[in-house]
């Protein structure tokens, strides 16, 4: 025989929450171990307690309301939950009495958050680095202004279900070796919403949104960079039934440039001179993103050799200043002279002794997976 839950606290089988947890209370500070040890009163202090947990579940409750025991070991108690039902445990029986989504109980609300959208958007370099404001037609759905994302066609409401009166499920009772058990599930007449559309909104065919153009303002800060995605809150699709909005994302996409190259927030680019200017020195005028600067080329630059200029970068993202500018040299070697231009550097060089160098020659520079090798090679 199972045990009477309600006889145990005192109280009524159609008793609410707060009368339920009201007795408990009451019996718990007079049942206490700590203001009366005797083990007759802690055995019915463990009484109260299995009763509470019980019926201060709904869904355990029930359980017990339609005959079974949900603290049994089986699950089992009386109404044919008995030794039929060894190896099964609470959530099995769980499962066979309201279904495997326990937890999503009574009518679907026909609103809901809309979809989060993502938009990309190209800029400039000198966009990128500086900050910009850009507007964009973003296709998306908006709430219906023909039935205020009500859904119901004008003059007309949404009217509770007839087959499950507003539940939004449908119950059915069934034998089985468990005994009766009941299952639950969405109403096929409203979907679970508790509510049927007779006359849907023309506009709108009921969803309670329709697309539209819109035109959105967007603040590009500086120092973005391609794949950076801004968010732009509540800007995304308008939910069902009229719901609240998603977020729109903007994504980044920069364009290259024709002089300079990005890495992370600094600029490259390379200039190439000839022989002569790196010998003697020289300045070039370059268009930088701050307006037009003149490279100073200091007297015998060498090929591959980097000037900086510095904060003539990208504006950091996070965090003021800005990364730099290098300029790359390479020294450009004339390959076809003209007698006179021939003479000349024969002239060259002889006053300088170098008809015949010597060269200098030392080990050949090796890329990061030779000098990898060796290592494990042991040299």
């Amino acid at each position: 025989m199972a045990t009477d839950y309600y006889a145990v606290l005192g109280v009524r089988r159609d008793a609410g929450q707060d009368e339920i947890k009201k007795a408990f209370r009451r019996l718990a500070r007079e049942l206490h171990p700590d203001v009366n040890p005797d083990p007759k009163t802690q055995e019915r202090f463990k009484e109260i307690n299995a009763a509470y947990e019980v019926l201060s579940d709904p869904q355990k409750r029930q359980v017990y309301d339609l005959g079974g025991d949900p603290l049994s070991p089986n699950g089992g108690g009386a109404g044919g939950f008995g030794a039929g039902a060894a190896g099964f445990g609470f959530s099995d029986i769980m499962d066979a009495f309201f279904g495997a989504a326990t937890g999503q109980r009574g009518p679907r609300s026909r609103t809901r958050r809309g979809q989060d959208a993502m938009i990309r958007l190209e800029i400039t370099l000198e966009e990128a680095a500086f900050g910009t404001t850009k507007e964009l037609q973003v296709d998306t759905a908006v709430t219906c202004t023909t039935c205020s994302g009500e859904g119901a066609a004008p003059g007309t409401s949404a009217q509770t279900c007839d087959m499950c009166r507003g539940k939004g499920e449908v119950s059915q009772v069934t034998r089985s070796f468990l005994g009766q058990v009941m299952t639950s599930r969405p109403c096929p007449q409203c979907q679970g919403f508790g509510t049927v559309v007779p006359t849907p909104c023309p506009e709108c065919a009921g969803d309670g949104r329709v697309r539209a153009r819109r035109t959105l303002t967007v603040k590009i800060p500086a120092g973005v960079d391609n794949g950076t995605r801004i968010q732009l809150a509540g800007e995304g699709e308008v939910g069902p039934g009229g719901g609240p909005a998603g977020d729109l994302y903007v994504e980044i996409a920069e364009t290259s440039h024709a002089v300079f190259q990005r890495r992370g927030d600094d600029l490259h680019c390379t200039v190439t001179i000839p022989m002569t200017a790196a010998a003697l020195g020289t300045q070039v005028p370059l268009q930088t993103l701050d307006g037009l600067e003149e490279v100073d080329i200091r007297p015998g630059t060498q090929s591959g050799q980097s000037i900086p200029l510095h904060g003539r970068g990208i504006t950091h993202l996070r965090g003021g200043g800005r990364g730099d500018l290098i300029v790359h040299v390479e020294v450009q070697t004339p390959t076809k002279l003209d007698p006179e231009q021939e003479e000349l550097l024969r002239r060259l060089s002889m006053l300088r002794g170098e008809e015949r160098p010597s060269g200098q020659f030392a080990p050949g520079q090796q890329g990061l997976f030779s000098r990898l090798k060796d290592a494990f090679n042991g040299r």
